[in-house]
């Protein structure tokens, strides 16, 4: 059918679109995210994406309405609109427009002077093995239609200068008072006046480009291709291709994100040279299409401003294809592929599990120190990958089971195994499930960067000595802290956050000493507290020439919200994260917990671990003042649970208020979870009392108004331990080691010396 120019969007159809989208969003398992500074998307006239799956092209229009209700026009393919059919019709509608329309740049202009957004893929179809550089750095991709490979179309950066070209035009007809010019352009443009027309060439003509990433890819059967197969046996290799790709996308839990680069400002790309033709040129414009047609002239001007205009649309498509592919969202799988092709290019086809999770652990971290990129939110929290050390890590699972299933890569003895057919050349529409690892390595191949960062890994893995290492955990440490407080920093935890009192930062510590001492010290703080409570006594013990890190037990120093979703295992697992690390840094080492820190050091002292001097427990529970801790926290937190369980209210009690001795320290909103956590870990540090070993030195408050003082004997009596100590302090108080009460810290100290001496 042919392209009608007077075809307008449809408001129902464009309206009914978006609304169907949302419904789809909710009910698929793909997770879209589109980032992008405030104000963006209001203020961008052309978007520009890749293109990788079929559906990902009704889905930029549809965000881009939900933020600011603008339509957008978007450019389609002519074999979509070969008949005055439903379907036909339905692409006119919500604002799509035939690549072939013979005056598609000045009507795209146009619509941007009225309002709309334009949406263009330029790569100009689908890039399935997203080979967007050639061996020699430039970009170039596959053409199905040519059957080779070609540069980027131009057509966005000849829209946006002719456009720019158009409004400069509008501006100077203006300063020279043609009204009649202004308002025959204002009545093409079918505007009620000349004052909108002006108020759009006021506009800076922008290009944002964006990147869409999906994350993970898998080649699993999936519903989608099974029920396309059984209405129709015959379809073709290609149809199966993307049902089983594109099928998995949307129905297998994949993250969608979408990065809005930097906009590109257009004006900026004109020269004084060029700014002269254009004044001269707008004289005897006499409609947006004069502006495509300057060679129609027999003057040298004329060609010399069309040649103008190539150049600036080259110049201009290369930089908006940089930002677009700088915007690619690096993820695990990323950095693995790149790590096989590196090791194959060396000539190793085969590599110790532990050898190659460690270099992918060095390219994590690596990555995350290099701002120039964007990473995936799962390697910016160490919760994600920070087990790879162990082998312990989904996304690794899930690469390595993809490239398996393929073909690519083989498990045996230990070692992961490269095979052939990682070498192997599939063609376009094979290749996604042939050879997926090729797809995520060519995909970050235009980082120049993460080539560096993989090459870095691997020669770094020979030089990776303890130290080096625990200083890169520790790094996760605080990378956690600061992603944990984000996370429970949005809208819905506002209202409880803005109730707390806490004013010390909640981040862990990590104080090395010149020339340190070879014990260490971990620092353990108390329940609803952070580190800033051990702080001040492990500036002490550095100042001693200890080596000291403060750990930070999972869910504090944050919101109360992150507290209400751990259990006691995972304070366990931040008080062996902080031990592992002193561990690398000394040879021998020493707990210090304090009340639920002291308890948790306990536990892990009944495992016994490797160089543990001893441990100094101060204030640890077991038996509690509060008797509704045996009784009532049982039960309203069963009560939290099924009222979450069964409807969106929170629970029964949430929360509670803590009046703390340390209001600037601690949470003043205590989760009830907390609190029956803390319940479950005392019930499980007493059974594992009789496996602790080491020298132990208890210390508790005699009238202590929040741990039975009774605790202290219980503990005393059960472990097992040869050398232990224990000191009763005349006092009501709890933070004995914080306020430093009857001496405390000075008692600790002389417990650590007599561990250094031995």
């Amino acid at each position: 059918m042919d392209y009608k120019p007077e075809t307008e969007i449809n408001d129902s159809a464009y309206s009914w679109s978006v609304r169907l989208f949302s419904i789809l969003e909710r009910m698929l398992s793909i997770n879209i995210r589109m980032h992008h500074d405030e104000g963006q998307l209001a203020q961008g006239e052309i978007f520009l994406f890749n293109h990788f799956a079929r559906f990902e092209t009704f889905i930029p229009q549809s965000l881009i309405y939900k933020e600011t209700g603008a339509y957008c026009r978007s450019v389609a393919s002519s074999e979509f609109f070969t008949g005055d059919d439903l379907f036909s019709n339905y692409l006119l509608g919500v604002g799509a427009v035939p690549h072939n329309y013979p005056r598609l740049i000045p009507y795209l202009a146009e619509e941007i002077l009225r309002g709309r957004k334009i949406i263009i893929f330029p790569e100009g179809g689908m890039v399935k093995d997203r080979r967007v550089v050639d061996r020699r750095g430039s970009y170039s991709i596959y053409s199905r239609i040519a059957m080779e490979r070609r540069k980027h179309h131009t057509g966005a950066a000849l829209l946006s200068l002719t456009l720019d070209i158009y409004k400069k035009a509008i501006l100077q007809a203006q300063q020279q008072g043609d009204h009649a010019k202004l308002e025959k352009w204002a009545t093409s443009l079918k505007m009620d006046s000349v004052a909108p027309l002006l108020a759009a060439a006021l506009r800076p003509s922008t290009i944002v480009p964006a990147n869409i990433t999906f994350y993970p890819m898998r080649v699993g059967d999936n519903l989608l291709k099974r029920s396309v197969e059984l209405f129709n046996k015959g379809i073709s290799r290609r149809l199966s291709e993307e049902l089983l790709i594109e099928g998995n996308i949307l129905f297998k839990n994949t993250d969608m994100d979408i990065h809005l680069g930097d906009p590109l400002h257009t004006d900026q790309f004109w020269g004084w040279l060029d700014r002269r033709l254009i004044e001269q040129a707008a004289f005897h414009f006499d409609s947006i299409d004069d502006i495509l047609e300057p060679t129609t002239s027999k003057q040298l001007i004329g060609r010399l401003r069309a040649r103008r205009i190539r150049h600036k649309a080259l110049a201009l498509r290369d930089e908006y294809m940089r930002i677009m592919y700088s915007q690619i969202t690096v993820n695990l799988s990323h950095l693995a592929s790149r790590i096989i092709f590196e090791l194959l290019n060396r000539g190793e086809t085969s590599i110790h599990y532990d050898r190659f999770h460690r270099m992918l652990y060095l390219a994590v971290k690596g990555a995350q120190s290099e701002t120039s990129i964007i990473l995936h939110r799962s390697l910016k929290n160490p919760e994600a990958y920070g087990k790879l050390l162990e082998g312990e890590c989904k996304g690794l699972d899930q690469f390595i089971k993809t490239a398996s299933s393929l073909g690519l890569v083989e498990q045996e003895n230990h070692q992961y195994h490269f095979l052939p057919k990682l070498r192997e050349e599939h063609t376009f529409d094979k290749i996604r499930t042939e050879n997926l690892v090729a797809v995520y390595a060519n995909e970050v191949a235009p980082l120049s960067c993460i080539t560096s960062i993989i090459k870095e890994a691997i020669d770094g893995t020979k030089k990776l000595t303890a130290k080096k290492l625990a200083l890169l955990r520790f790094d996760d440490e605080v990378v956690s802290y600061h992603w944990d407080k984000a996370y429970f920093n949005k809208p819905r935890h506002q209202a409880l956050n803005q109730k707390e009192t806490a004013t010390q930062s909640g981040e862990p510590f990590l104080l090395l000493p010149d020339h340190h001492k070879p014990l260490g010290v971990v620092l353990l703080h108390g329940f609803l507290a952070s580190p800033a409570e051990t702080k001040a006594f492990g500036k002490r013990l550095a100042a001693l020439g200890y080596p000291v890190i403060g750990a930070r037990l999972k869910g504090h120093g944050t919101s109360p919200w992150d507290l209400r979703t751990r259990s006691w295992e995972d304070w366990l697992a931040s008080v062996t994260n902080a031990y592992q690390i002193m561990s690398g840094l000394t040879e021998r080492v020493c707990i210090v917990g304090f009340s639920t820190g002291g308890a948790l050091g306990l536990q892990l002292a009944s495992t016994q671990p490797d160089q543990l001097a001893g441990i100094a427990a101060l204030g640890v529970p077991i038996k509690f003042r509060n008797k509704n801790m045996s009784f009532v926290v049982p039960v309203v937190h069963g009560a939290n649970k099924l009222v979450k369980w069964i409807s969106s209210y929170e629970g029964v009690i949430p929360f509670r208020p803590n009046h703390s001795e340390h209001p600037d320290i601690n949470y003043y909103s205590m989760p009830l979870h907390g609190l029956f956590e803390l319940g479950q870990m005392a019930s499980a540090v007493e059974s594992n009392l009789k496996n602790v070993h080491c020298p132990v030195y208890l210390i508790q408050g005699d009238e202590d108004a929040i741990v039975d003082p009774r605790s202290a004997q219980i503990i005393f009596n059960k472990i097992s331990s040869k050398d232990k100590e224990l000191l009763m302090i005349p006092t009501q108080r709890h933070g004995i080691l914080h306020d430093d009460i009857g001496g405390t810290q000075d008692q600790v100290i002389q417990f650590i010396k007599r561990l250094e001496q031995e």
